[in-house]
């Protein structure tokens, strides 16, 4: 499909500068542009890149100011990266629909199908599961009794979504996902360990997107909740009864431990660690490999093990660095300590 920057800056809501019957039919990273494609600017440090650039059209944030020639028709936007988002997911939904029921899929007579879905090759389908109107099961899914898959939700090839879990609107499971394993319930008894029954689910809300190869485990009684547009990386685990709020997005390798409570609109850094049974406030920012042991107030800024305030993080990585030359100052200072307690014992 092609597109002129007269097409894409109306849909965009911009402005073209430049040539505006010139068309595009793919994008492209602005260091890599080709002539035929579309690249944006939205961060300065790739601000050369523009003036060399061989792309057709650069999406621009309003404001941008050219300091040499560019010849790439530009489109200046109010902002840049999420109107490339927009456009991504336009070319996205291009792609030819997958529907119907591939051959090789095991459907219960027990469950509800809506019409304009799609079954893929290998695909199990449990008893009494729902699955809304859009919806796509990818090949070699499994999906379990009882469960409810809502509408327009993707679930990609080889997840598995244990019995009675439920999944929202609008929802995307990468490949190889798990929702609704056991979650880790252990009582000892007698120098050995007794399983604890793992009754309860886990509950996705809409618009949720899980990475590939994440699983959330499902609630020792009650829901594991995942709430309303929580986005989570590859390679996170999510014990039982944890409960992440809205918006909150999640970088991958970061674990979260049972019965922990986070916030909304969170940012967490790859690998950072949650310990069990505590509460995470709202707007709460944690940088990469930080660990949690505690509570943590809402609009906060972590960075370290155990985590600090970012700032003073800051401070004290400053201060390790100075650690070999400080110790050596603090050894001559003793031996001048010394020194004057001689002279003035004498």
């Amino acid at each position: 499909m092609e597109f002129s920057a007269k097409d894409i800056a109306q849909f965009l809501h911009g402005r073209v500068i430049g040539d505006e019957n010139v068309k595009v039919n793919n994008l492209s990273k602005i260091e890599e542009g080709k002539a035929g494609t579309l690249t944006f600017l939205a961060n300065p440090k790739y601000t050369p890149y523009i003036y060399t650039t061989q792309a057709s059209i650069v999406l621009v944030n309003k404001g941008f100011v050219a300091e040499q020639e560019i010849k790439a028709t530009l489109i200046e936007v109010d902002d840049a990266y999420s109107c490339l988002a927009l456009l991504l997911n336009m070319v996205n939904q291009a792609r030819p629909e997958k529907k119907g029921i591939e051959e090789g899929a095991h459907i219960a007579a027990s469950a509800t199908l809506s019409d304009s879905i799609y079954i893929g090759a290998f695909a199990y389908i449990g008893e009494n599961v729902t699955v809304g109107e859009g919806s796509k099961i990818y090949p070699q899914c499994y999906i379990g009794d009882n469960v409810k898959i809502g509408k327009d939700t993707v679930i990609y090839p080889g997840v598995k979504i244990y019995h009675d879990c439920v999944i929202g609107d609008r929802c995307i499971v990468h490949a190889g996902a798990v929702i609704g394993a056991d979650g880790f319930g252990f009582a000892p008894h007698d120098g050995t360990y007794v399983k604890i029954a793992q009754i309860g689910n886990v509950v996705l809300e809409n618009d949720v997107e899980i990475g590939a190869n994440t699983t959330i485990d499902r609630a020792t009684m009650g829901s594991t909740v995942i709430h309303e547009g929580v986005k989570l990386d590859n390679l996170i685990q999510v014990a039982h009864n944890v409960e992440i709020g809205k918006n909150t997005v999640m970088a991958a390798q970061c674990g979260v431990a049972g019965s922990t409570k986070v916030g909304s609109h969170c940012m967490m850094g790859g690998q950072v660690g949650i310990a069990g049974h505590i509460t995470i406030g709202d707007h709460v920012n944690v940088g990469a490999q930080t660990g949690i042991p505690n509570h943590v107030e809402s609009n906060s800024t972590l960075l370290g093990t155990p985590a600090i305030p970012a700032r003073e993080f800051a401070r004290t990585s400053v201060l390790t660095r100075k650690l070999p030359e400080l110790n050596q100052t603090i050894r001559q200072l003793q031996k001048e300590i010394e020194t004057l307690k001689q002279k003035l014992g004498e």
